[in-house]
């Protein structure tokens, strides 16, 4: 019989080894898992809407959600909010995704007092009825301390029922691990606009599991080749007025 410090040891090899087994694959996403219960509701396919008026009624609600820019909170010397200007149009029975996007200033201070400022604005709507809320926050390094709190706070005074997804930049799914243990229902890695990050895509991998059951794309880029079993996240770039063909046959 083997010692017993020896036999824990096997049994990690082989649990690292059968991970690895799991995460191997043939594309950028490469991990996919099942949605948590919270999202399962949602539709498969959602559409973001940004600082534009546009007209989304000819969308199927049963098949395709919105996710709406509510409102921007600029962090600075303060917290402000600034709403969403522009209206858009939907069908009465959209399924609507708040999102909330977060920019950091170079003067802004990252303190607990900021953070309950930041979490009191994020959860004052601006806008129309939600699913879902949404936070769009590009963090760098130093500001993912104050990302982990503020949803870790957000989350304990949302709705229990209400979903709580975000957007991650591919290398937060990837190679930069602090994503885990987050209190989000989901991370969605955005393959678009993905500065540096461009030039290794083809190496690039999802790793992290709260990444790997949505997918963010947008109208005028490549989309990563396999989407099967994923939510897609569309953003258009050119507006849904100019770049709604362009979707044509894409999303089935």
């Amino acid at each position: 019989m083997f010692p017993l410090q020896f036999r824990v040891r096997i049994v990690r090899l082989l649990c690292v080894a059968a991970l690895s087994c799991c995460l191997a694959g043939d594309n950028t996403i490469g991990l996919s898992v099942r949605p948590s219960q919270r999202m399962q509701k949602l539709p498969s396919h959602t559409l973001w809407t940004w600082q534009r008026s546009e007209n989304l009624s000819a969308i199927d609600p049963t098949t395709t959600a919105i996710a709406y820019l509510d409102q921007t909170v600029r962090i600075g010397s303060s917290v402000k909010r600034v709403p969403r200007t522009q209206g858009f149009a939907y069908p009465t029975k959209a399924v609507l995704i708040r999102v909330v996007r977060i920019e950091v200033l170079r003067d802004a201070k990252l303190d607990r007092a900021v953070l309950d400022e930041v979490v009191e604005a994020i959860l004052r709507s601006a806008g129309a009825r939600s699913a879902a809320l949404q936070i769009d926050f590009d963090a760098t390094r130093s500001q993912q301390e104050f990302y982990r709190r503020l949803l870790v706070l957000l989350r304990r005074r949302m709705p229990p029922a209400l979903p709580l997804s975000m957007t991650a930049l591919v290398s937060w799914c990837s190679y930069d691990d602090w994503l885990g243990g987050l209190p989000v229902d989901e991370a969605v890695p955005m393959f678009f606009r993905m500065g540096p990050d461009r030039t290794r895509a083809a190496d690039l991998r999802v790793t992290e599991p709260v990444c790997g059951g949505s997918v963010g794309v947008s109208t005028r880029e490549p989309w990563p080749a396999d989407l099967q079993g994923k939510r897609v996240y569309v953003f258009a770039d050119g507006g849904w007025r100019q770049d709604m063909p362009l979707l044509e046959g894409r999303l089935k």
